[in-house]
Parts: C-alpha cells; sequence; structure tokens
C-alpha cells in the first residue's frame, strides 16, 4: 500500500527562497519511495513524500521550520493511494 505524506508551509515575508532551501536539505531518518518539493504564490513551500506502508504507519516526517522562517504552523495531511484511475 502507498501512503503520501504532504507537508506545507508558508515562508515570513521575503523568505521564500531560505524556507525552500531549508525543506531541501531536511533528512529523513528513513528513505521514503519519492519526494518531491514544489513551491507556489506567497512563499508556499510544499513537500509530498511516498511511503511503503501502510495508512496508520508511523512515518518520518519533515520538523516544524523555526518560527521566524513561517508564518503560520505547518499544515500536514496523509493520504492513502487508491492508484491510477
Amino acid at each position: 500500500m502507498t501512503v503520501a505524506l504532504m507537508w506545507e508551509a508558508r515562508a515570513a515575508e521575503g523568505r521564500g527562497e531560505e524556507l525552500l532551501a531549508w525543506a531541501r536539505a531536511q533528512e529523513l531518518p528513513a528513505r521514503p519511495v519519492r519526494r518531491e518539493t514544489f513551491r507556489a504564490a506567497q512563499d508556499r513551500v510544499l513537500v509530498i513524500t511516498w511511503w511503503d506502508a501502510a495508512p496508520d504507519a508511523e512515518l518520518p516526517e519533515l520538523p516544524e521550520p523555526a518560527g521566524e522562517l513561517v508564518m503560520r504552523a505547518v499544515h500536514r495531511w496523509r493520504f492513502e493511494s487508491l492508484g491510477e484511475g
């Protein structure tokens, strides 16, 4: 079964590139099947990791960045893959 963990943060004013670099530099204690990083308007950064695991498995997640780097707490979501189509 595949589980996708989504981590999304909004950078403090003018700190989008710094947040993006911070997110890319974060190492997880285990290697996901896949990891992809995105950016969006308003200096938002999204990281999705895919894991071969049960939906309720204990999985490593990116931490919260330092408070001055972000405008608000990180948003996190967990999804179970239902396959293509």
